[in-house]
C-alpha cells in the first residue's frame, strides 16, 4: 500500500518537525506553554500542538487522500475517533508521547505515527527525537532498529523469559478506579519486577530488544498503542486484547496485554481478568 519511497518520506517529515517544533523546546518551556487536559498529570504543551499541526499538514501534502487522527485533535473533538471505524487510509499521530517527561526534562519521550488501512496497521514509526533513530515496522515485513548512516537491524522476539516470575511494564494507575487499582498493586509482587515509563514508544521499543516479557494497558489509544504493538507482532510477539479480542487501532475499550510468547500472555491474562470483572 505504501512505496519504500512514501515510507522514507514520512520518516524525514517525523525527523524534520521533531528538529523543527520538538527539539528545540525541551527543558526550555515556560509555565505557560504547559497546560492540562483530562487530569493534573495529563499534560499538553506548545511544543505537541505545533508538532501535530506540522505534520498534520505535510502527512496531508505527502497524501492528500489520507485522513489523519492526532491525538491533540481528539482532545478537542472526541468525534475525530470515528474516522478509526472507516476503511480509508489513516494517520495517527502522537505528536509527543511521554508528554509528562517531556515537560518535565527527562528524555524519555518520542513520536509515534501509524498508518492504517481498511481498519489494520500498515506501518508504524517509533522515533526517538533526542537520539535521531526509530523503530520502523511493516505489515508482513518485520520490525527494523534504524539509525541515519547505518543498516537497518531486524528484531526478533524469543520465547525464553527474563526471569522465571517475568518481567513487565505495568502500572495501576492506568486501571479505572480505586478498587481496580489496589488490586493491581496487590499482583505487582507476584512478578520479578514491574516498570512504568510513561512513554509507550519506550516501553515497546523496551519490549522489542527483549529484556522486558509482557505488557499490560487498560488504555488503548491508538496513538498510544498502534505502531508500537504492529512492531511488537512483526518481531514474533504476541498481543491480544484481554477478553480474546484481535487487537484493532479502533477499539476504545479494553485491555492491551503483550508478551513474548502465547505462554506468556495467557499467563497475564490469568492474573489481569480478576482485576476487571
Amino acid at each position: 500500500m505504501l512505496s519504500r519511497e512514501t515510507k522514507d518520506a514520512v520518516i524525514e517529515i517525523i525527523r524534520d518537525v521533531a528538529q523543527e517544533e520538538i527539539l528545540p523546546r525541551f527543558r526550555e518551556l515556560s509555565d505557560d506553554a504547559i497546560s492540562t487536559k483530562s487530569g493534573f498529570d495529563d499534560l499538553v504543551t506548545v511544543a505537541d500542538l505545533a508538532a501535530e499541526k506540522a505534520m498534520t499538514q505535510r502527512f496531508q501534502n505527502l497524501l492528500p487522500n489520507a485522513q489523519i487522527v492526532g491525538e491533540e485533535s481528539v482532545a478537542e473533538d472526541e468525534s475525530v475517533l470515528d474516522i478509526l471505524d472507516s476503511q480509508e487510509l489513516v494517520f495517527i499521530i502522537d505528536p509527543i508521547d511521554g508528554t509528562w517527561n517531556f515537560a518535565n526534562g527527562l528524555s524519555i519521550f518520542g513520536v509515534l505515527i501509524a498508518v492504517v488501512y481498511q481498519g489494520e496497521t500498515i506501518f508504524g514509526v517509533l522515533y526517538d527525537v533526542v537520539n535521531d533513530d526509530w523503530v520502523e515496522a511493516s505489515k508482513g515485513e518485520g520490525a527494523w532498529f534504524v539509525r541515519p548512516g547505518e543498516a537497518p537491524s531486524p528484531y526478533r522476539i524469543e520465547e525464553q523469559p527474563t526471569d522465571n516470575k517475568l518481567v513487565g511494564f505495568f502500572s495501576p494507575f492506568l486501571f479505572k478506579n480505586a478498587e481496580q487499582r489496589l488490586k493491581a498493586a496487590d499482583l505487582q509482587p507476584k512478578y520479578a519486577r514491574t516498570i512504568a515509563l510513561r512513554c509507550c514508544c519506550h516501553e515497546y521499543r523496551t519490549l522489542l530488544k527483549g529484556n522486558v516479557d509482557f505488557s499490560v494497558s487498560p488504555k488503548t489509544n491508538a496513538w498510544d498503542h498502534a505502531a508500537g504493538i504492529l512492531a511488537y507482532q512483526e518481531a514474533g510477539g504476541i498481543v491480544r486484547m484481554l477478553d480474546g479480542r484481535t487487537y484493532k487501532p479502533a477499539i476504545r475499550e479494553g485491555v492491551i496485554v503483550a508478551g513474548r510468547s502465547s505462554s506468556v500472555v495467557e499467563a497475564i491474562c490469568k492474573d489481569i481478568l480478576p482485576i476487571v470483572v
